[in-house]
């Protein structure tokens, strides 16, 4: 019998909807927050080896993570293709789907190491000379080796979150940091006949932690008999092209969509270096507080994700619209939050970092601009959530470029290094063109979201 308007939208089925959200959505942002924490772990035990080191990691981390940003996101194509089978009850077509993301894993793998290993000339061009070209070259060579577990984990991340368990991928990134933090410690400092690496030894306490949790999760997962049931382990089969097509027909825009995002940050904080190191510390000190909110906006538009793939395999267009309608709730909620806190403790928030006076007085004044994009951001990243759940990724892709590069970046540019508007700005100018930027993403990703709600749901595939 079908649902009517008032029953979709009543209380109790929004309720429904929205614990439906918590026991997705908690985990990823767990596992986030612990991904996040072995990054942390890694910058602080550098630093405390000594400032070289600390700064060859910090480059050599800048380099790996578009590389990986770019690898991982192709490979999210798997979820939507995972939740819409579960939804339409095809289990049985799941299980050779992500036989096939896993091949593509190892392809994509083997050419990110592949690039890393011949991105010596990049330090020359940069200008990075001994000792941190030296320690950064080796700590990048190190962490490539990550990159196949990361990417192997990406696959079976999005084959278990596909059919709704997102709690395993919390179990073992909390083992990978509990193993990193020894390991860290072992191959910085030299101990138990492991010679003393120096910041290079973050690069191979990342390696070995990253693929002692892809084999743990790849262990869970032929241990647990609900995995069973998609065919995974019945057959075993060989690449097939029409196959990985389809998944970089999805994944090649999810893949640039982030990696845009990300280095638009990226630009802005080389395009402020000349202006002082004052200047730089305050920038990206307030960049990774609004890094650490961003993880809250990012779990709920993955759960979208697999709550509307589930809605498009099961043809239940009425779940679909609750679950568009929760997600951007809950998305606006909790940024709103977070929004509150940087206007109501800009010193507080700036002093964790930093008792420098001049670098806690400018991060104050940028927390606030860091503060008005919270809720543009997380309308944006609620509706490409969305979007991708219906493998809606090619045209966004393209929306995104326009916000971003074409429209944020310039006006940033402009505002914050020229004359030709305002007398020049500073690091504030960049800030108000990454608020626009991302505000025009906000509105034009809705739009199309909206267009395609319109639409009768599409035949899951």
């Amino acid at each position: 019998m079908p649902q009517t308007i008032g029953h979709t939208y009543s209380t109790k089925a929004m309720g429904q909807e929205l614990r439906q959200f918590l026991r997705l959505g908690t985990p990823i942002l767990i596992a986030e927050a612990l991904h996040m924490s072995a990054s942390f772990v890694d910058t602080v035990m550098a630093g405390r080896y000594s400032s070289a080191d600390l700064a060859a990691v910090a480059v050599g981390s800048s380099i790996l993570f578009p590389v990986m940003i770019l690898m991982i996101g192709i490979l999210m194509a798997t979820t939507p293709t995972v939740s819409q089978h579960f939804g339409s009850k095809r289990l049985k077509l799941i299980g050779p789907f992500v036989q096939q993301s896993l091949w593509l894993a190892v392809l994509l793998s083997i050419l990110a190491v592949a690039l890393l290993y011949t991105i010596d000339p990049l330090f020359d061009l940069l200008d990075i000379e001994d000792p941190i070209k030296s320690i950064g070259l080796g700590y990048l060579h190190a962490a490539a080796w990550s990159l196949p577990a990361m990417a192997l984990m990406q696959s079976l991340r999005s084959f278990s979150e596909g059919l709704g368990i997102t709690k395993p991928l919390m179990y073992f990134s909390l083992l990978g940091l509990i193993i990193n933090i020894p390991m860290n410690y072992i191959f910085i400092n030299g101990h138990f006949g492991v010679p003393e690496m120096g910041g290079v030894g973050c690069g191979w306490a990342t390696t070995i932690s990253m693929w002692i949790s892809v084999i743990g999760m790849a262990c869970y997962v032929y241990a647990k008999p609900v995995y069973h049931q998609c065919a995974m382990f019945t057959r075993f089969d060989w690449p097939k092209l029409t196959t990985q097509l389809t998944i970089l027909k999805v994944g090649l825009p999810i893949g640039f969509s982030i990696f845009i995002e990300a280095t638009m940050f990226a630009i802005v904080a080389l395009l402020l270096a000349p202006l002082g190191a004052d200047i730089v510390a305050a920038h990206q000190l307030v960049l990774n507080f609004t890094s650490l909110c961003f993880i809250i906006p990012l779990s709920i538009g993955m759960a979208m994700t697999i709550r509307v793939g589930h809605g498009i395999g099961g043809n239940l267009p009425n779940q679909v619209k609750r679950s568009v309608l929760v997600g951007f709730g809950l998305a606006l909620g909790l940024s709103s939050l977070t929004c509150l806190t940087m206007l109501m403790l800009p010193l507080t928030l700036a002093g964790i970092y930093t008792t420098e006076p001049v670098v806690v007085e400018i991060a104050a004044s940028l927390f606030i601009f860091a503060a008005l994009f919270q809720l543009s951001d997380a309308v944006q990243i609620a509706a490409n959530g969305a979007l991708r759940g219906f493998k809606d990724t090619a045209k966004p892709l393209l929306l995104i470029f326009i916000s971003y590069w074409l429209t944020g970046l310039p006006l940033g540019y402009v505002l914050g290094m020229t004359d030709i508007i305002y007398p020049a700005m500073g690091p504030a100018g960049f800030w108000i063109g990454i608020i626009f930027g991302l505000s025009v993403a906000a509105v034009l990703l809705s739009l199309r979201l909206w267009r395609v709600l319109r639409k009768p749901l599409p035949v899951a595939t």
